[in-house]
């Protein structure tokens, strides 16, 4: 019998962290999941931690592995293709999902056929533990909203699965590498769907100093180029392509001044 809710997870030369996050899951209140490994190319033991749990519990995790680095796009899409679930759900293999997690968004989508998409709010922790929580989103995000960045935070969403294969899954390209859930966003909202925001934050977000070494400058002209395809495929004024400056002049901020800001924003 195929799951209620499919679990998609790349993972990365993340063995220190991966069982903590697939001990998350383990232990959350709904148990109707399937859990899709796909390891990302790992120069550490991440293949094997992975294969571990598999092991241990074949019932619940599906492992498979990229032969080279291909980026989260792809990645996501090779779990996609094997996801059994009605729901598809995402997480990370450094973070950690509270208890309640997937059965709230679960609850919410099934009460709720109106709404493609849930998520919520996320609780960041570094190596000294919980900093801040996320300052909520609009509850109901407009399409508009999508010049300015995503509108439902990746990690802890949850989306209908036939949703999510109508749109094509997550799109290839490089200009689109750590912007994937921002177009995704963009493709569902231009499809006619709409998601929701739950202001209850249920998952914890690490975000060390090795997450901050992955914000590279080029990424951030990713961003400019998901943020002009939002003006495009929603007809938006032609004087908005101005946000589009954003995130590029964020890229310039020096690290120490770019990290203060990132740690005590609301």
């Amino acid at each position: 019998m195929a799951p209620k809710i499919s679990i998609l997870m790349g993972i990365y030369n993340c063995a220190s962290t991966l069982p903590e996050a697939i001990d998350s899951l383990l232990n959350q209140t709904c148990t109707d999941w399937e859990l899709i490994l796909c390891d990302d190319g790992s120069k550490d033991e991440t293949y094997a931690v992975a294969e571990g749990y598999r092991q241990r519990f074949p019932d619940k995790i599906k492992l498979l592995k990229n032969e080279q680095n291909m980026g989260l796009n792809m990645t996501l899409n090779n779990c996609l293709a094997v996801a059994e679930g009605e729901y598809i759900a995402r997480m990370d293999g450094d973070d950690i999902s509270l208890p309640e997690r997937l059965q709230t968004e679960l609850d919410f989508l099934e009460n709720h056929p109106e709404y493609a998409v849930v998520s919520c709010s996320m609780i960041y922790f570094d190596q000294e533990g919980d900093f801040r929580t996320g300052a909520s989103l609009s509850a109901t995000p407009e399409p508009s909203q999508l010049i300015h960045g995503t509108i439902h935070c990746h990690a802890p969403c949850m989306v209908r699965s036939e949703v999510i294969r109508e749109v094509g899954g997550y799109s290839v390209d490089k200009k689109l590498l750590r912007v994937e859930d921002w177009h995704l966003w963009l493709k569902i909202y231009a499809a006619g769907y709409r998601g929701y925001n739950l202001d209850q934050p249920l998952y914890k977000m690490r975000d060390d100093r090795a997450a901050l070494g992955r914000r590279k400058f080029r990424y951030r002209l990713n961003e400019a180029h998901v943020s002009l395809l939002a003006v495009k495929t929603f007809k938006l004024p032609f004087w908005k392509r101005v946000f589009a400056l954003r995130p590029i002049l964020v890229g310039l901020l020096p690290m120490p001044v770019y990290k203060f800001l990132h740690r005590n924003r609301g």
